[in-house]
């Protein structure tokens, strides 16, 4: 049995980040402990590789799908979630969005002490090295010296420009900085990248900057990596978290815990482990012959994630991508521009630029969000079918809809059972059809609409605003998640609550999760930036004791 002070399941956005900054204390011992491989692949590195990892189930994305959703007309959702060093941040869009200053004001006024904006502002800038503020520590938004890679786009498409022109042409104040002094209005995004690769928070945390390094640990003895490693249980004794049953190169062993256990396996896949190993609602452990360690009925509950629904049109250029010969002609010259020089489409996210809005007057913040694609993408399309084109996202910030992840069987190598239940509130609705009209707004603008082209899908709805009831079917029709799953394991003071504000299990000793499945409240933005965060603070709370 080989004994850690902290063992760290799942090497995630969150995982990468509290098991590096445990170890710098050269006291403590650190296993991160990591079902898939390492990183060291060029689908990772280049950012356009997200292409084919992100629609991909694989060594590099275990693939899941929701069951049968009946606010999709009974379509299956699709949920990719990141396997392997970096988790979710070697396959996301790479965009740098930290929520609304209102998010984590919320958590606090619900009883999570220590977790308002200004609590959580120092971890976000401790973990960012901005390259606008690279060295420099002085900035009230933006740290310059953490690990954590952020940068604007290095080749942004004309496309992304006459987005955020059309955006302002249609009433929508300008923004260039989404993690400022205010959220609202369109721009560019920035992204966790650096000289035109993606930075994924292995690389940030683990590798320390070095793409190719062997150790997997920049070379710290006290931090282990266990790649292709699959966690089975927690084990206890009594009421206490003592390690973990895991399978390494087919054979069963355990690792045992001095310190604490840290689960940071992800929104779907920590609760997964709680469940699997007797922490969760007793009924539902007793149906799956689970033995009951701690009768907790929040573990699984409180899945929330943004819906989203995308708008397309077709133009044929080749600033934008697409299948076609010239396409490909130009895709060729630009691979070998970004080997020489780490520029052009290559360095693309795709999602380059986008625009947090407000679906009616009286908010007091934007509750839809709108990435600008420069690519024709849909919900279930066949891209090669589209030809060339952009396309714009709309995800509700704010849903009203709620889930849960339970258990398919107590093996954690069978994929659990995850139930959005999207857009089973009314509301929701209400503001996804506002987003729909929002975006054929900025499309038939003149800094757009002068490149001509015609929408896909959406162009029966008619001028103006168009039909109520289409917009709704199309909604149905087309809608998925935009991969933002939170909350399975809340955080809080309530009943429900999972973890308590320093991240400790209720009921048990010896065991935290740390990552977006504490949050109480889904954040109004892309959730990578908020994992890290979490985790920043974590190892703060653990150093302190807490």
């Amino acid at each position: 049995m080989e004994t850690f002070d902290y063992p760290v399941v799942g090497a995630g956005s969150a995982g990468c980040a509290i098991a590096s900054r445990l170890a710098e204390d050269p006291a403590v011992t650190v296993a991160l402990i990591e079902a898939g491989p390492t990183d060291h692949h060029m689908s990772i590195w280049m950012p356009i590789g997200m292409a084919s990892t992100v629609r991909n189930a694989g060594p590099r994305n275990y693939g899941y799908y929701t069951v049968p959703q009946p606010g999709f007309n009974g379509r299956q959702g699709y949920q990719p979630r990141g396997k392997g060093l970096g988790g979710s941040s070697s396959i996301n869009g790479m965009v740098y969005i930290r929520g609304h200053r209102n998010d984590y004001d919320d958590w606090a006024r619900l009883g999570c002490t220590g977790w308002g904006y200004e609590d959580v502002l120092p971890y976000f800038r401790r973990s960012e090295h901005h390259e606008d503020y690279s060295g420099r520590d002085d900035n009230r938004w933006h740290g310059g010296t953490g690990p954590l890679r952020v940068s604007n786009l290095r080749s942004p498409s004309p496309f992304s420009r006459r987005f955020i022109d059309a955006a302002i042409q249609a009433g929508y104040r300008p923004n260039s900085d989404f993690n400022g002094a205010d959220q609202e209005g369109a721009g560019f995004y920035h992204v966790t990248q650096h000289r035109g690769e993606r930075w994924n928070s292995a690389r940030a945390y683990l590798h320390q900057g070095n793409a190719g390094d062997k150790t997997l640990s920049g070379g710290r003895s006290n931090l282990s990596v266990l790649v292709e490693t699959q966690v089975l249980r927690i084990n206890f004794d009594g009421m206490r978290a003592t390690g973990l049953t895991v399978v390494r190169g087919g054979v069963e062993q355990k690792l045992a815990a001095r310190r604490e256990v840290i689960v940071s396996a992800g929104a779907f896949n920590s609760p997964q482990l709680l469940l699997a190993s007797g922490v969760g609602p007793a009924r539902e452990l007793l149906d799956m012959g689970i033995h009951v360690v701690a009768d907790l009925p929040g573990v699984g509950k409180n899945l929330q994630d943004h819906p989203d629904v995308i708008v397309n049109k077709q133009v044929h250029s080749l600033d934008l991508f697409g299948h076609s010969f010239g396409g490909f002609a130009k895709l060729s010259m630009e691979l070998l521009r970004y080997r020489r020089k780490r520029t052009g489409m290559p360095s693309s996210n795709f999602a380059e630029a986008g625009a947090f809005i407000k679906s009616r007057q009286g908010l007091a913040a934007p509750d839809i969000q709108l990435h600008f694609i420069t690519a024709l993408l849909n919900h279930g399309s066949d891209r090669k079918k589209l030809g060339h084109g952009y396309s714009c996202h709309a995800c509700v910030l704010r849903p009203k809809s709620i889930g849960e992840v339970r258990l398919r069987s107590p093996d954690m190598r069978e994929a659990p059972v995850i139930d959005p239940r999207f857009l089973s509130h009314e509301e929701d609705m209400t503001v996804m059809v506002a987003g729909v009209r929002a975006i054929r707004r900025i499309f038939a603008q003149q800094a757009l609409a002068s490149a001509g082209g015609r929408e896909l899908f959406t162009d029966e709805f008619g001028p103006g605003d168009g039909d109520q009831q289409a917009i709704e079917a199309f909604v149905r029709e087309r809608t998925d998640s935009v991969y933002h799953p939170v909350g399975t394991c809340k955080m809080g003071v309530d009943d429900m609550a999972v973890v308590d504000p320093a991240l400790r299990v209720r009921g048990v000793q010896g065991l935290r999760v740390v990552d977006a499945s504490i949050m109480p409240t889904l954040v109004a933005g892309n959730t990578n930036a908020p994992a890290i965060m979490i985790a920043e603070k974590a190892a703060d709370l653990i150093r302190a004791g807490g």
